[in-house]
């Protein structure tokens, strides 16, 4: 029998207390076979992630200046939970000797790794489980896309029936460097491994049951979201529902492993399970989410759907400035490009220059200050006047649109406003659709 994967992430491991939290978890079935650990997050408001802590110490190291200062506080932060729990362990060795290492080493991506790393260790001695080293097992191409040798290599490394703890967020790359991934990538390692061992299910433990259907801070008591899809997870995740990598379904996807959102302190709790397909029901609307801060380029030029390849060219100057595009909603004579306006720095008025030198449109304007919501469910395209409703809600609460796009697939309505009317959209569209 596969079993299951369990990711804890960093609010999980962040002191004794919720190691023994996850002990208890992970002992109460013992289908839960492999473990993957995040680096301890924090315990209190005002403490600080250790991860964070590693980052301050390359940063400190790329200026020549001592790291102990900040060692120190991680090394505490371990030493108090392996002498909490009586781990049989050399903490203290182990803390000297990645101190050696990244003195050795002090690229970014091998300090950041360190807490995932030193976590893994501990889990696995407390638990008396193998440890599976990331930079053996998992070998990532320089896009950061999983080596297709990696899925092999992992199952003969899992292939026995005992406990194993793997360090999350980290591989090694085509150049044996070990390698990042981004912010929260613990939860791509754990899509990896899962898919590996064919597990039956991929559980991602949190401090949060699931994913709700708003973001609690904008829509108080947002219903919980008991199931969706990959395809609806995708996008409410890139639209900012952080409660999983937006790119952890991806390993897990292409073999119909699910993946359920659980919470550490209420294991016995709800949670939100993530499957390829679901049945429809009358809730049209799965999720709500958003991000602020865009810019919208709107070009307009007399007979655009005849001139061949002015889309392509427009694209071609965003590109040559290493700028990415979010959304392009288009008409007959006019093109909208929706970027994230971090990305854009000081490079507006260039690309602006650009076009018009280019491709000479009749007009172009820039819109920055931009939010996007998107409002997601796979039973929108059976809806009879959904778009309407939606507009229609936002419209109430004199809220201009300044971006309609509904996606290909049809499950997904993409609006863009001020951001300052950011808020209020998102309540008017839950009040709309939810109650």
């Amino acid at each position: 029998m596969p079993g299951i994967v369990c990711k804890f992430g960093g609010t999980s491991l962040a002191d004794a207390d919720q190691f023994r939290r996850v002990r208890a978890i992970i002992e109460a079935n013992p289908d839960r076979r492999v473990i993957v650990v995040s680096a301890p997050g924090k315990r209190f408001a005002q403490d600080q992630k250790v991860t964070d802590l590693l980052l301050i110490c390359y940063d400190l190291l790329d200026k020549h200046l001592e790291i102990d200062p900040v060692y120190n506080r991680i090394r505490e932060r371990f030493r108090d939970i392996a002498v909490a729990l009586a781990i049989e362990l050399d903490i203290d060795a182990l803390l000297d000797d990645t101190r050696t290492r990244i003195l050795k080493n002090p690229a970014r991506d091998f300090i950041a790794s360190r807490g995932e790393y030193l976590t893994a260790k501990l889990m696995a001695a407390w638990l008396g489980a193998d440890f599976i080293e990331p930079a053996d097992a998992i070998f990532l191409l320089d896009d950061l896309r999983v080596h297709p040798k990696t899925y092999q290599h992992l199952s003969n490394l899992l292939s026995t029936k005992k406990l194993s703890v793997v360090p999350g967020f980290y591989g090694k790359n085509e150049r044996g460097r070990i390698t990042t991934f981004s912010r929260g990538g613990s939860d791509i390692t754990g899509s990896i491994v899962a898919r590996a061992i064919a597990a039956d299910i991929y559980e991602n433990w949190t401090d949060v049951s699931g994913f709700l259907m708003a973001d609690p801070r904008i829509v108080p008591n947002a219903r919980q979201i008991d199931e969706l899809t990959y395809k609806e997870l995708r996008e409410l995740a890139y639209m900012g529902a952080t409660v999983l990598h937006d790119e952890a379904v991806f390993p897990v996807r292409e073999v119909g492993i699910p993946i359920e959102i659980r919470n550490t302190n209420d294991p016995h709790g709800p949670f939100t399970r993530i499957v390829a397909t679901r049945q429809l029901n009358d809730r049209v609307v799965t999720g709500i989410a958003g991000r602020k801060d865009f810019a919208l380029f709107q070009i307009e030029k007399d007979l655009m759907n005849k001139m061949i390849g002015f889309g392509r060219r427009v694209l071609q100057v965003f590109e040559s400035y290493g700028v990415s595009i979010d959304h392009m909603p288009t008409g007959i004579d006019n093109m909208s490009v929706v970027v994230r306006a971090g990305n854009l720095e000081d490079k507006t008025a260039a690309i602006v220059e650009e076009i018009q030198r280019t491709l000479e449109p009749d007009s172009i304007e820039v819109f920055p200050d931009l939010a996007i919501i998107a409002t997601v469910g796979i039973g929108m395209i059976h809806c009879v006047g959904f778009a309407g409703r939606l507009c229609s809600a936002v419209a109430r609460h004199g809220i201009n649109l300044r971006v309609i796009d509904l996606g290909a697939s049809e499950d997904n309505m993409i609006i863009g406003i001020d951001n300052r009317h950011f808020d209020a959209a998102i309540r008017a569209i839950y009040h709309e659709f939810v109650g």
